[in-house]
């Protein structure tokens, strides 16, 4: 029978960058890495290694010998339980240096780019309250703190109405306020806890599958349009005076909605959604652009930095008016419809066919009538015939997913020859290796890294191409 392996203490380590999903990582005398939580570069910490891999180790810190003057007091009472803003207890200054410094890796290692391509980030105004969605989860299993983990006392396992903690699909931490929305969110989820406890709508068991309360969707816009989308598991009686009261109770609340999700997963991308009351969308604006928002469109969740994004894309363009312009991976059309007033004509292509709809809606709502939107997979509709069909782009943008762009669709960029192409990226380092690829025929001449969510280690970036 095997030995049980003594977990090893590292002392006195300090600790030295940022990593992704919100780690940190410190460095030892031996320049051995360790990645670990709750720590901030500039900290100084003993470290209980949990575990060995090829060239790094993983582990926790167990004390603090000396904190970082960068370090700041979280405003949130939830932070280090809820996962949701690992750097909430790191001077937003210092956010900004390392997101920076996360660009300027990518592009220089994976890219082989020369950082003074790089213009300075572009931070945010409005560091707390930014967001315009949140989505909460019902669970009957509350999760439970460390300090109550480690109490002799037996710990009520209550329900639950949050966000849920880092790796645990089945516990929620039972949020009392989250600061990265308006407050009326808070209060719409607070009133919803206290009901349905009161009237005995039991929470989701994610493992067992039973319960009736399974999710809550919060949008809002800046133009105060509130959105509710309530997720049952089954249908039930307390669902429509459930929804009665929580209309009265918030008339704020211009479009509620509901769908029943029998299913195992929580997506109701897929699900028929109802509405209960009010209109079926609300309505964003960035810039003269107005933009209906359903129930299932995607939409840039921080409005005030879509509008400093959309403007960089703007600003690099320099169009002139008389551009035709293929707008990849486009969405419900935002940045296309944005650019269009300065265009002669957009063309946008978008997988998910929901957004499709919805990008042909903005436009008529717009009195827009120099773009065309079509549904389906970037590589399979962008080919020689297209082109052909909608003629040669002067610019191309695109916004591809956290992946980046399929080689098909680099390969055909490649072919196309655009005299400039627009990359708009979530993730340096899947961009960094497709400029790469596209070094083959362009040159980058131009990037600016822009902060959409502050106390997260995500950060957008657009790079300008120009053809060789």
């Amino acid at each position: 029978m095997g030995r049980k392996q003594k977990k090893k203490m590292v002392y006195d380590v300090p600790v030295v960058d940022v990593a992704d999903r919100g780690k940190s990582v410190a460095k030892d005398a031996d320049g051995k890495v360790y990645f670990i939580d709750k720590a901030v570069p500039g900290d100084v910490v003993d470290i209980l290694v949990l575990k060995k891999k090829k060239s790094f180790f993983q582990g926790i810190v167990k004390e603090y010998k000396k904190l970082s003057e960068d370090r700041v007091e979280a405003r949130c009472e939830h932070f280090g339980v809820c996962g949701g803003c690992k750097w909430q207890h790191l001077d937003y200054k210092a956010q900004l240096g390392f997101k920076s410094n996360t660009v300027v890796n990518a592009m220089t290692r994976i890219g082989k780019l020369d950082a003074s391509l790089i213009d300075p980030i572009k931070g945010a105004d409005q560091i707390f309250n930014y967001r315009n969605k949140l989505e909460y989860s019902f669970s009957s299993k509350r999760w439970l703190t460390d300090a109550e983990v480690a109490t002799d006392e037996k710990i009520e396992q209550s329900p639950a109405l949050g966000f849920h903690a880092p790796g645990a699909f089945d516990k929620v931490v039972d949020v009392n306020k989250c600061h990265l929305q308006d407050d009326l969110s808070n209060e719409i989820r607070n009133f919803t806890r206290t009901y349905t406890k009161e009237h005995g709508m039991e929470y989701y068991d994610a493992r067992a599958h039973t319960g009736l309360m399974r999710n809550m969707v919060v949008r809002n816009t800046s133009l105060g349009h509130w959105m509710i989308i309530m997720s049952f598991a089954k249908e039930d009686d307390r669902i429509m005076p459930f929804l009665e009261v929580l209309k009265d109770k918030f008339p704020q609340i211009s479009s509620l909605h509901y769908v029943i999700n029998k299913k195992l997963n929580d997506t109701i991308l897929d699900q028929d959604i109802i509405l209960y009351h009010g209109e079926p969308f609300i309505i964003e604006q960035l810039g003269d652009i107005k933009y209906k928002i359903g129930p299932k469109s995607f939409f840039q969740t921080n409005t005030a930095q879509a509008n400093v994004l959309f403007e960089t894309v703007v600003d690099f363009a320099e169009l002139k008016g008389d551009e035709n312009i293929y707008d990849l991976y486009t969405g419900l059309g935002s940045i296309a419809l944005y650019v269009s007033k300065s265009a002669s004509h957009v063309t946008g292509i978008e997988e998910v066919e929901a957004a499709i709809i919805d990008a042909k809606e903005n436009a008529r709502l717009n009195g827009i009538e120099n773009t065309t939107f079509y549904a389906g997979d970037v590589k399979d509709i962008l080919t020689d015939d297209f082109s052909t069909k909608h003629g040669h782009p002067d610019l191309v943008i695109t916004d591809p997913p956290r992946v980046g762009m399929h080689k098909d669709v680099i390969e055909t960029l490649l072919k196309l020859k655009a005299p400039k192409v627009l990359y708009v990226s979530c993730n340096p380092a899947t961009q960094a290796r497709d400029l790469e690829l596209l070094s083959a025929k362009y040159e980058t001449v131009r990037m600016q890294p822009v902060d959409m969510f502050p106390h997260t280690h995500h950060i957008e970036n657009v790079a300008l191409l120009v053809l060789k």
